[in-house]
């Protein structure tokens, strides 16, 4: 008879911050809140709080996962500099999760997606301005266009608006819905990366043996964006 496997979720690429406790790949205890930028003061006592919760002590854990990003610089820097400690601390892999592949199992998307059937994924999280961090996946939450900045006008994703469904969702969505005229764009509101939506990703990553260097492993923060020249393309 094969173990459960039990992982802490760390994510705190936007101003949620977010935590986790997953069995199997199965969310079983969480805490969500968004109240700008409080993971300094919060991450921390809602890791007690979700393994009390689900009468897991730390030392029972199997492994540390944490969104690796895009997202902001601050809240990216306090996730995973405590999933690293907590990771060292308890002699445990640590997991890293792409904060844009967590979106696509927001409750909304999924919603979105049983409705309108064959859709393109894209999660946006807000930078600045018109710009915005994103990339494509299918509904299998493959990646079909890598992970970038991006700065957005009427004309972005023109190469795919049109030819299939195109779901937008996250916190930088709602710029591209002010200035997109195509009918194949849909959007999906309130759409934030969640902990406990990184439980599946975190599990197949163990299953795997993907695992990062505790020592070595930096966040995803992209690039700055270069320039103000508009892309029209994916």
């Amino acid at each position: 008879m094969t173990m459960a496997t039990t992982i802490l979720n760390i994510e705190s690429s936007t101003t949620m911050c977010s935590v986790a406790i997953a069995v199997d790949g199965v969310a079983i205890a969480s805490r969500n809140l968004n109240e700008g930028f409080s993971h300094a003061e919060r991450l921390a006592p809602f890791v007690q709080e979700v393994l009390a919760e689900a009468m897991v002590s730390s030392e029972n854990l199997d492994a540390i996962a944490v969104s690796k990003g895009p997202g902001s610089y601050t809240g990216l820097r306090i996730g995973v500099s405590l999933a690293k400690g907590l990771a060292y601390s308890l002699n445990k892999p640590l997991i890293a999760v792409p904060t844009l592949q967590v979106m696509c199992l927001h409750e909304e998307v999924k919603k979105q997606i049983n409705h309108y059937k064959d859709l393109i994924l894209c999660p946006m999280l807000d930078a600045r301005r018109m710009e915005v961090y994103t990339a494509i996946y299918d509904v299998g939450l493959v990646e079909t266009n890598p992970v970038q900045p991006m700065i957005l006008d009427e004309h972005s994703f023109d190469n795919l608006l049109g030819k299939e469904g195109v779901l937008f969702f996250g916190t930088g969505a709602a710029k591209f819905k002010e200035i997109v005229k195509s009918e194949s764009a849909y959007f999906a509101d309130d759409v934030w990366p969640l902990a406990s939506d990184m439980a599946m990703l975190a599990q197949l990553r163990f299953d795997q043996k993907q695992f990062e260097d505790v020592a070595y492993f930096e966040p995803f923060y992209l690039k700055e964006f270069q320039g103000t020249t508009s892309k029209k393309q994916v």
